[in-house]
């Protein structure tokens, strides 16, 4: 039998209950992971990046993502601020930071593939991985679903399959991680034509941003976004404006996001450990429901049956009474009739006999 969402809801809230009386629990994000040493990054320079969207164009085909509903080589949808969705893993928009009738900056967006991600510290089923080489890589076959995730990343990039009814996932960037297991490039970085895209180790990257700050530092601001945010990410940034007026938040300090999420999480466990006794108890009221069920089923069969065998046996009998009464009456007509037959006979033959007297 199903059960309502409502009841379901309030079998969830009387859990939280039952949990927040509990002792304190520890959260799953506790303990800190600071990255891999020697993991592997991307460097966005955006004084190279000319708004082309093959990165867009390259992460669409190498994700067998669906198509967009305009073309790639259609740049007016750089008009528009974009956010990365279900659908597109990156997304470029432009900026006019200063208003001064400058060209524009072009920012490609994206998973920023945190050292210590967000994601990942704030899944409580481990559905979020931070690989060695550098991508945070999403597992669908563990995710329930809650979408913990989205409210965690501080840079607003999983998105939900909302269209899909069924079996909905989380989507993001993966930095191309099955090619880069091949000794492949992220599909954004080999097709960037200006080299506004760079992948390598993410010590040598910022070394080599460093170089171009220092070399020509009228193009750079003084800062490789990236480096020390939310404790570090794997995708860096080199600008020549403030990242706050490109789009990039600069409130987010240095502190990595599982000394945040573990204190707010910190009821998660005790509701996640609380789940399978909840779920073995709806198990068994739902099994308990269909037995009373089944057995209210049998019953109702069973006296269906028995009614229609009485009433069956009722009119056969009737059928019965009347086959005989009607039998009976059949030879009282039979017997009657031959009685009045026997005495016309009689009577006739009477009547010859004495016609023939007196002739004699």
């Amino acid at each position: 039998m199903s059960i309502s969402r409502r009841k379901f809801l309030g079998w969830m809230g009387a859990a939280g209950v039952v949990g927040a009386t509990s002792e304190t629990a520890r959260a799953a994000s506790n303990k800190q992971f600071k990255g891999y040493a020697d993991s592997n990054a991307v460097l966005h320079d955006m004084t190279r990046c000319i708004g082309c969207r093959r990165c867009e164009a390259a992460c669409n085909t190498v994700n067998e993502l669906p198509a967009p509903e305009r073309p790639f080589d259609d740049l007016k949808v750089l008009e528009k601020q974009r956010r990365t969705t279900a659908q597109a893993y990156t997304i470029v928009n432009q900026h006019f930071p200063d208003g001064s009738g400058r060209p524009p900056v072009f920012v490609k967006k994206q998973c920023n593939h945190c050292l210590e991600p967000a994601c990942a510290s704030a899944c409580f089923v481990k559905a979020f991985t931070k690989t060695p080489e550098g991508a945070v890589i999403y597992n669908a076959d563990v995710c329930v679903g809650c979408r913990y995730c989205m409210v965690a990343c501080p840079f607003d990039v999983p998105a939900y399959e909302y269209h899909k009814a069924l079996d909905p996932k989380i989507m993001k960037c993966t930095m191309c991680h099955p090619r880069i297991l091949e000794g492949k490039l992220p599909g954004c970085v080999e097709a960037c034509p200006t080299e506004a895209l760079v992948y390598g180790k993410r010590d040598e990257l910022i070394r080599v941003a460093r170089d171009r700050i220092h070399t020509f530092p009228e193009r750079y601001l003084d800062h490789i976004y990236g480096e020390h945010e939310m404790g570090g990410t794997s995708w860096l940034y080199l600008t020549g404006v403030p990242f706050a007026s490109l789009g990039l938040r600069e409130d987010l300090g240095n502190k990595a996001a599982g000394e945040f999420t573990s204190g707010a999480l910190g009821a998660v466990p005790i509701v996640i450990g609380l789940w399978p006794v909840l779920l073995t108890g709806i198990y068994a009221i739902n099994k308990r429901k269909e037995k009373i069920a089944a057995e209210e089923q049998a019953a109702a069969v069973a006296s269906a049956v028995a009614q229609t065998r009485d009433e069956a046996e009722g009119r056969l009998k009737a059928a019965m009474e009347k086959a005989k009464q009607d039998e009976d009456a059949a030879v009282a007509r039979e017997v009657k009739k031959a009685l009045e037959e026997a005495a016309k006979a009689r009577q006739d033959t009477g009547q010859t006999g004495s016609g023939d007297e007196g002739q004699a």
